[in-house]
């Protein structure tokens, strides 16, 4: 089975590095605390947003051909219950 390219999500990712180094420097800096939650809330909304486009993309591609036929079916649904339920 080939897994999908993600490759797309790289200039998400790299915007939320950089995110999570701003969040570093207001604590180093000692910024307000709501400024700094409220950035921390951003950038978890932000891998939120990347979570759900790489889980999109499992289930147009990876589940919806474990049902074309391969005999993965029950496996792929397993997998994704168990990743779910963390």
């Amino acid at each position: 089975m080939k897994h999908p390219c993600h490759k797309n999500q790289i200039t998400s990712l790299r915007r939320i590095k950089g995110q999570i180094e701003g969040v570093e420097r207001m604590i180093e800096d000692g910024k307000y605390c709501v400024d700094i939650l409220n950035q921390i809330k951003a950038t978890k909304n932000a891998i939120s947003t990347v979570e759900g486009k790489v889980l999109r993309t499992h289930l147009q591609e990876c589940i919806k051909e474990s049902f074309n036929g391969n005999g993965d079916s029950d496996n792929k649904i397993e997998e994704i219950v168990k990743l779910l339920k963390r």
